[in-house]
């Protein structure tokens, strides 16, 4: 699959839409297109083939179905390992498992970014401090939100863009060279990466409080016969009632 440079464009855009600090209102929200499963639908949507996107993009999402980010830290970028990796993986024709296993280090490269827009962002807040010191609201409002966003932009829209664009090429070329073992055993360890996503996933649902209700859903899939999206109906409304009593305690 070829991709052109708008659709490599609009891949990074789709990558921008879901990185932190994003203050543009959509329908979605940045965190959840920031989900491989989105963000990989929405690249195959670009490309033409949202079903294989949302495929690969869920393969790529179980490494990250835990994944947090706490005081500002960013371990791993899912949503560039889902939107890059999912573009990537159309173009060359990657299986699922192999396009974990490529997805996931683009996944740490994009902390590379992170931590660019974090280290330049401090100079528009020193910025903002001095036009406090000013009285000027209007310019504080303005260094808050423009500047900052218009940086952001270009450090993700370009690399993706970029990326999306000859990354296939480079990808299809690696891929050749590595025909036989080597691409079985990058298969065998995409296999093995959503192992650890789930299991991070199963320790925070071991807790108590939480474990009793992945009892209840695994005795009604498996001796109810109820499919994933039964289940997550009646958890819904399960969570919701279990919200509204813990709120009336407290």
């Amino acid at each position: 699959m070829e991709i052109s440079i708008i659709q490599a464009i609009l891949i990074g855009i789709v990558y921008y839409m879901g990185t932190n600090g994003n203050p543009w209102p959509t329908v979605l929200g940045s965190y959840i297109i920031r989900q491989p499963i989105v963000g990989g639908t929405l690249v195959g949507l670009i490309l033409g083939d949202p079903v294989q996107g949302c495929i690969i993009g869920a393969a790529i999402n179980l490494p990250y179905i835990a994944f947090i980010t706490a005081g500002g830290a960013l371990p791993s970028d899912a949503g560039l390992a889902g939107t890059l990796g999912t573009a990537v993986a159309l173009a060359s024709g990657l299986e699922p498992s192999v396009a974990i296993a490529i997805a996931v280090p683009i996944g740490l490269l994009g902390t590379i970014i992170w931590v660019t827009h974090m280290t330049v962002d401090v100079t528009f807040v020193h910025m903002a401090d001095k036009a406090a010191e000013e009285g000027n609201l209007d310019k504080i409002c303005f260094l808050h939100i423009i500047p900052p966003q218009i940086f952001m932009f270009i450090i993700c829209v370009i690399p993706v863009t970029l990326g999306a664009y000859y990354g296939g090429d480079i990808i299809k070329s690696i891929i050749n060279l590595l025909q036989g073992t080597p691409l079985h055993v990058m298969s065998i360890i995409g296999g093995m990466l959503p192992a650890l996503g789930i299991a991070m996933n199963m320790s925070a649902m071991g807790r108590k409080g939480t474990l009793l209700f992945f009892i209840l859903g695994f005795a009604m899939s498996v001796y109810f016969n109820l499919g994933i999206i039964a289940v997550a109906i009646f958890a819904t409304i399960i969570s919701y009632f279990h919200a509204m009593n813990m709120k009336e305690v407290q």
